[in-house]
């Protein structure tokens, strides 16, 4: 299996005294196959951090959150999550496209704990694995190159309260995005969601900020 360390890496570890600890972390713990436990635990999440990379080699993280259980274990190499509505940049998905190289972290804050996978990702469009997820728009099908248990140090202890308004379901329409409501995006939102503005009404930025600051929105 391939170092996960460059020579910049290797040069802090000599600085820092962690070259032994890195090289037994690299060589004894980071693996290239989802262990039974670490399937578990990835499926039993809600949510989870993606990072991708742009055409410039610039990364950015995104936060995915969705039912428990939403990002599948299909085999030992294989990981698949689905994409829902969103604000229509397609950013991460796009990095996706285009460069394919992803890390996901899957972190619980109840009971410390995280695990890091890397891997290359590809986009699903007509997969029956579609027909398991209310409202996907796509999937995202994640091949693993590395996968390794995080030390959960640092990881500060947050209680859920409860499932996101807008993680879709399938016995409810999923509410509309309050931002859909607001002038700036009236004229180049959906058909379908400017039926539902029409319905619903539109909002001043005002009383969007509000609903932000009240965890609302």
């Amino acid at each position: 299996m391939a170092s996960l360390y460059s020579e910049a890496h290797r040069a802090l570890q000599e600085e820092f005294g962690t070259t032994k600890l890195a090289v037994r972390l690299d060589e004894d713990w980071v693996h290239e196959t989802v262990q039974p436990e670490e399937a578990a635990f990835i499926g039993s999440r809600d949510m989870f951090f993606l990072s991708t990379v742009d055409p410039d080699g610039m990364p950015t993280v995104s936060y995915k959150g969705g039912p428990t259980g939403f990002v599948k274990v299909l085999d030992g190499s294989t990981l698949v999550f689905p994409g829902f509505d969103g604000n229509g940049m397609f950013y991460s998905v796009g990095n996706i496209a285009g460069q394919a190289k992803v890390g996901l972290l899957f972190i619980d804050f109840e009971t410390p704990h995280r695990i890091r996978v890397q891997g290359h990702a590809s986009l699903l469009r007509d997969d029956p694995l579609m027909a398991e997820y209310t409202e996907a728009k796509y999937l995202v099908k994640v091949d693993v190159t590395k996968i390794w248990v995080n030390c959960p140090r640092y990881i500060h202890k947050y209680k859920k309260l409860e499932q996101n308004k807008y993680v879709p379901r399938p016995d409810r329409e999923t509410p509309l995005a309050a931002w859909k409501r607001l002038d700036l995006a009236g004229d180049v939102i959906s058909d379908e969601d400017k039926a539902r503005v029409a319905k619903e009404g539109r909002l001043e930025v005002s009383e969007y900020e509000v609903l932000v600051a009240r965890g609302e929105a």
